[in-house]
């Protein structure tokens, strides 16, 4: 009998977030309820930031040691995981749509948007997986 993998945590988290945002009544490209789409967007942040997690986890870093902050985040992905400066201005981006704009400040609400952002994310977590 094969056993199948349970999905990686970032991968879940993402899903969540497509799940909140599935059930958020919308008109046209604008979403008519701000509060889920948040809350997805945060989620999706989230989803991010364990994926970092697993991946430097996958590199030795003890749970004890990852990071806890947006700056140690940055510090964690140079010493790391980056070789060049795309995955980091990637990371920066998702943090500025996903976590600053989408969530903090919840200036997102149009779906093709809140779309390419969840996109981008998914993209960023295939690639350091």
């Amino acid at each position: 009998m094969r056993v199948t993998a349970l999905p990686r945590e970032g991968v879940r988290y993402l899903e969540n977030s497509r799940q909140v945002l599935r059930h958020v009544p919308f008109e046209g490209d604008i979403y008519l309820k701000r509060k889920p789409v948040r809350e997805a967007m945060g989620t999706a942040y989230l989803a991010v930031l364990e994926a970092i997690n697993e991946a430097l986890r996958r590199r030795g870093v003890p749970r004890k040691e990852l990071p806890r902050s947006v700056d140690a985040y940055r510090d964690a992905l140079q010493r790391h995981l980056t070789r060049d400066g795309k995955l980091m201005r990637e990371f920066e981006s998702l943090y500025d749509l996903l976590h600053l704009a989408g969530y903090y400040d919840g200036l997102i609400y149009n779906r093709k948007i809140v779309k390419h952002a969840i996109d981008a994310a998914q993209r960023f977590i295939d690639r350091i997986a």
